[in-house]
């Protein structure tokens, strides 16, 4: 049961992999997109955190040691955070529809979406991965993971951070509006 339970957490990643990739086919063409050295400094901090996560060897030994004792009921929440999370993702993902680029893009037609996880939060997709790299985190319970998220974290706040710069420019005072009556990442969170 043990082996079977640390395949749930990959497989869940797999499976948003896949949709994430497929998805990604079907976007309206770019208007304006970030700059290059943005680009690469959000990409490089989830990279850096994604290998922390998986590749235990990456960093000294201590930082992957388990901090605290491996717990069958701690898995099982940590998978549950993941699935939760991916699933947000995803169904913030839909939301967007033709309107989501993986770089900061304002597609030609850019529509202010306010509609599914966007009433409660305004970068859903973002409050997912963050939830699911938690989980992922928690599951090591190891220092890496804690190291992980927090670099994903940083990448994360960047990129929303210039999200909302173009989204402004873009939509103005609608925007402005937006931001005022929804929280950025989590729901009820000013």
């Amino acid at each position: 049961m043990h082996g079977t339970l640390h395949k749930i957490i990959p497989a869940l990643w797999v499976i948003w992999v896949i949709y994430w990739i497929i998805s990604a086919s079907r976007t309206k063409t770019d208007e304006q997109r970030e700059s290059r050295p943005s680009r690469l400094l959000h990409y490089s901090l989830f990279l850096a955190g994604g290998a922390i996560l998986i590749s235990p060897n990456l960093l000294p030994p201590v930082f992957s040691k388990r901090q605290f004792t491996e717990y069958e009921a701690v898995y099982w929440l940590s998978a549950a955070l993941v699935a939760l999370g991916l699933c947000i993702s995803c169904f913030a993902r839909a939301s967007l529809g033709t309107n989501w680029s993986a770089p900061v893009t304002l597609k030609h037609g850019h529509e202010l979406i306010r509609q599914g996880p966007y009433r409660y939060v305004r970068h859903p997709i973002y409050t997912g991965l963050l939830l699911a790299i938690f989980g992922t985190a928690l599951e090591t319970g190891a220092w890496r993971g804690a190291i992980a998220f927090a670099l994903i974290t940083l990448g994360v706040l960047y990129k929303y951070k210039t999200e909302e710069q173009f989204l402004t420019r873009k939509f103005g005072d609608e925007y402005r509006r937006y931001q005022a009556e929804v929280p950025a990442l989590v729901p009820g969170w000013p």
